[in-house]
């Protein structure tokens, strides 16, 4: 079982920058993809972007790529999101997601990239935007 705790929402201004913190209980090191998704008031949850703890695969979606960056720390346990030049679209509930990825490493990742794909979910934090 994985525990999200997911903090460093806020509001900033157009062009900003924001950092989003999502701690976990229970080890994910080495065998988890850790996913960032978000949901805009009336739509869907999308993708952002996703990474293999195990090293050497992120991804991202293509709203995102250029200025968001998904990193962890697996000593502490923890994934972030690190969000760069922010527009209002970029306004949401932020949520980190766990996948137990096994023997299919990375590869497991490249194939998660819809909610359904995650079992173990954080609460969500709040990212507006103003313009």
């Amino acid at each position: 079982q994985v525990h999200l705790v997911e903090s460093g929402g806020g509001s900033v201004q157009a062009g900003g920058s924001l950092g989003l913190s999502c701690a976990a209980s229970g080890s994910t090191a080495n065998r988890f993809c850790m996913g960032w998704f978000r949901q805009a008031p009336g739509k869907e949850r999308e993708f952002v972007a996703n990474i293999y703890t195990g090293g050497f695969y992120s991804y991202y979606a293509d709203s995102v790529k250029g200025r968001f960056t998904i990193s962890q720390d697996n000593a502490k346990n923890t994934l972030y999101l690190q969000m760069n030049s922010l527009k209002p679209e970029d306004t949401a509930v932020y949520y980190c997601a766990a996948l137990f990825a096994g023997v299919l490493g990375g590869r497991r990742c490249e194939n998660a990239l819809g909610s359904k794909d995650y079992p173990y979910w954080g609460q969500g934090t709040q990212v507006t935007v103003s313009s």
